[in-house]
């Protein structure tokens, strides 16, 4: 039987500052952190239904966060029906995030793919065909396996975090600078974020 009576041990410090990427959507929002993928899912009836569930999951992620980089909008499309709506959540996370006062960066589309994988676009891919390559990527680069519905939410947002990390000072991989040069593409926080020495 332990000993139970003597002093408890010392807390052991994180390896990493709590960085989570989200890739904010109504309907599946994929949460990532250094060493782990998830996704928060909602299926509200109505769209102020779907943006609280989805407003609450990001909460129970982020609560103790020291920084949070969001995806922004990929703004070739527009023009496509729900972009007005899905503009509003990600404003809604990123003022919730604000009157919490946790540090978030926000990531243009293209510079999440080129630090994935060097390059933003191949000839004749778009869409699912891109987000196969992040995917794929994080796996290769960082061992995480991310499977199911929500893999491509799971793998952009891991690449969110990473970035995040790495701009911090806390690179999860070597990365390559055709692939790091997509940290200038982003608004940084101004805010205090614990960085490395």
């Amino acid at each position: 039987m332990p000993d139970l009576t003597g002093p408890a041990p010392a807390p052991v410090a994180a390896l990493y500052p709590l960085v989570v990427g989200l890739d904010v959507a109504i309907g599946t929002t994929g949460v990532a952190g250094a060493d782990w993928t998830d996704h928060i899912r909602a299926k509200g009836k109505t769209l102020h239904e779907r943006f609280a569930q989805q407003l609450d999951g990001v909460a129970s992620f982020v609560r103790n966060a020291d920084l949070v980089v969001i995806e922004g909008a990929a703004f070739s499309k527009a023009r496509l029906q729900g972009m007005d709506q899905l503009s509003a959540m990600r404003w809604m996370v990123r003022h919730m995030l604000w009157r919490r006062g946790i540090p978030y960066a926000v990531v243009p589309p293209n510079s999440r793919i080129i630090y994935a994988t060097g390059k933003a676009r191949w000839a004749g891919e778009k869409g699912t065909q891109l987000k196969g390559r992040v995917r794929d990527a994080v796996a290769e680069q960082y061992g995480i396996e991310c499977e199911g519905t929500a893999r491509y939410d799971e793998a952009d947002a891991f690449i969110l975090a990473a970035m995040g990390l790495d701009w911090l000072g806390y690179a999860l991989t070597s990365v390559p600078a055709t692939h790091a040069r997509a940290l200038a593409g982003v608004e940084w926080p101004n805010q205090s974020v614990p960085a490395a020495c």
